[in-house]
C-alpha cells in the first residue's frame, strides 16, 4: 500500500513540475511610448520585476514615441510566443488593429496609463486618474491663490494626448469648481500653451518660450513634473521669483522634495510603481484564469494631491522615479 509520505510528496512533486511548466509557459510583452521621461522608466521597472517574480519571461520594447514602431514591436512580439501583453499606447486609435489582433491570438493584452479606444478588444486599462488628479490639483491651486487674480502658463506633452487633455481640463476644472465656491466668481487667464514632450528639457524650452512673451504669470502648471521642473529652471534662470509651480499628476522624487522645501507647490498621484505593478496583476490574473468576469474595462489607482500638507507620506529619496 502507497503510503500517506509517499502520496504528499508525489502531490509536492506534481505542483512544483505545474508550477514550473506554468512559469515556463509565461511569456511577457511590455511595449512603452517612449523611454524619455523618468516616469516611464520607472514603470518598466515595476512592470518587469512583477513579471520575473512570477517567474515569467518578459521582453521590453521602446517605441521611441513612433506608433509605427509600437505596432510592429506587438506583432514581434506576438509572433514569438507572448501570451500577455502589456502595452502604454503611444496612440489610442493607432493601435487598435495590433491589440485586436494580438487579443485574436490568445494573448492576454491589458493597457497602462494612456488612453486606448475603449472600442478595442483589450481586457482592461491601468491608470491612476487624470481627471480626478487634476481636479484636486486644481481646487488645491484655488484655495492657494485665494483672492489673487490668476495668470496661468500651460505645459502640454503632446498635441492630441488625450490623458494630457484629461490632466490639463481636469486643472482647469478644480480651479473653476474652488473658486465659484469659495469666491463666487471665476478669476483664471491662461496666457499661453506650450508644448514640452513629457521631458524635462522640453518643459525648460516651452517655459523660456511662455515666460519671456507672459513675464506677469504667476502660475505654472505642466501635465507632468518633469516638464514642471524643466519651467522651475527656466523661471530661475529668468530672475523670476514669484510663481507658483503644480502639476497635473505624477509625484516623481525630485518635485516632492522641493515640494518638502516649498519652492513647488503640488502634483497629482501618479505611482508608476503601483501602475506597473497593479497592470502586470490584473494581466497574469487573466493568464491564469482568474479575474473575475466583471472585471471593469478600465481601473482607476487612487487619486490624491500631493502638496506639502502630506509629501512625506510619499516622498522616498531612494525611489526609481
Amino acid at each position: 500500500m502507497t503510503s500517506i509520505k509517499t502520496l504528499l510528496a508525489g502531490s509536492v512533486a506534481l505542483f512544483c513540475l505545474t508550477s514550473a511548466a506554468m512559469a515556463e509557459d509565461c511569456k511577457v510583452g511590455l511595449t512603452m511610448p517612449s523611454l524619455n521621461a523618468p516616469y516611464f522608466a520607472a514603470q518598466v521597472a515595476a512592470v518587469e520585476k512583477a513579471a520575473k517574480d512570477a517567474g515569467c519571461e518578459i521582453t521590453t520594447a521602446d517605441s521611441q514615441s513612433d506608433f509605427s514602431k509600437q505596432i510592429n514591436d506587438v506583432e514581434d512580439m506576438v509572433a514569438k510566443g507572448i501570451n500577455i501583453l502589456i502595452i502604454n499606447p503611444r496612440d489610442q486609435e493607432a493601435l487598435i488593429p495590433a491589440v485586436n489582433a494580438a487579443t485574436a491570438a490568445g494573448v492576454k493584452v491589458v493597457a497602462m496609463d494612456s488612453t486606448l479606444n475603449a472600442k478595442a478588444n483589450f481586457i482592461s486599462l491601468v491608470r491612476s486618474s487624470s481627471d480626478e488628479n487634476g481636479r484636486l490639483v486644481g481646487d488645491w491651486i484655488a484655495k492657494k491663490m485665494k483672492g489673487t487674480p490668476i495668470k496661468m502658463l500651460l505645459i502640454s506633452g503632446n498635441q492630441g494626448n488625450p490623458g494630457g487633455l484629461e490632466r490639463r481640463m481636469g486643472v482647469v476644472k478644480g480651479i473653476v469648481e474652488a473658486q465659484l465656491v469659495n469666491e463666487g466668481a471665476v478669476n483664471l487667464q491662461i496666457l499661453g500653451q506650450g508644448w514640452g514632450d513629457w521631458a524635462t528639457d522640453g518643459g525648460l524650452k516651452a517655459a523660456e518660450d511662455l515666460l519671456q512673451a507672459h513675464p506677469d504669470a504667476n502660475l505654472v502648471v505642466g501635465e507632468n513634473d518633469s516638464m514642471v521642473l524643466g519651467a522651475v529652471q527656466a523661471a530661475k534662470a529668468a530672475g523670476l521669483d514669484n510663481i507658483l509651480f503644480a502639476a497635473a499628476a505624477d509625484g516623481q522624487r525630485e518635485a516632492l522634495a522641493m515640494i518638502k522645501d516649498g519652492s513647488y507647490g503640488a502634483t497629482g498621484l501618479n505611482d508608476p510603481d503601483l501602475v506597473g505593478r497593479t497592470a502586470f496583476d490584473v494581466a497574469y490574473k487573466a493568464f491564469k484564469g482568474e479575474l473575475p468576469a466583471d472585471f471593469p474595462k478600465e481601473y482607476f489607482t487612487p487619486a490624491d494631491v500631493i502638496s506639502k500638507d502630506n509629501v512625506d507620506k510619499y516622498y522616498n529619496p531612494e525611489s526609481v522615479f
